[in-house]
């Protein structure tokens, strides 16, 4: 998998919403400013070499829908992050977090309760 750009992962999440759509209806849920046409297929077309974005032809139009799962790219992407960023290390992560004020105490205390509940049911 691929890691994408800033506009293939705007393209991805309006994909992922709609499930599948032509290129006029994803422009249509495209937030402003929307992008050029020719612009915007552009993108869909690139996602389509990297393995993204499957289509269904109905003559010259083609209907886009996503390969792979916002799940699963999500996974792909945050091991990417905390790897390029954080050493590897999700305590890192969460260190960070905490430091940057977007982690509460009762936010640690509900992971801890998430993370003891998972190691009794493992």
């Amino acid at each position: 998998m691929k890691r994408l750009t800033r506009k293939e992962e705007e393209a991805m999440k309006i994909l992922w919403k709609a499930r599948k759509g032509f290129i006029k209806e994803l422009i249509d849920l495209h937030p402003e400013p929307k992008p050029l046409y020719t612009t915007f297929s552009s993108i869909i077309r690139g996602l389509e070499e990297k393995g993204y974005v499957g289509h269904k032809a109905y003559g010259k139009n083609h209907e886009y829908y996503p390969l792979i799962k916002k799940d699963e790219y999500r996974r792909f992407f945050m091991k990417n992050v905390v790897a390029d960023y954080f050493g590897s290390s999700y305590k890192n992560v969460v260190s960070f977090l905490v430091n940057e004020k977007k982690l509460s105490a009762d936010d640690l205390k509900k992971l801890i309760q998430i993370i003891e509940r998972g190691e009794e049911d493992g």
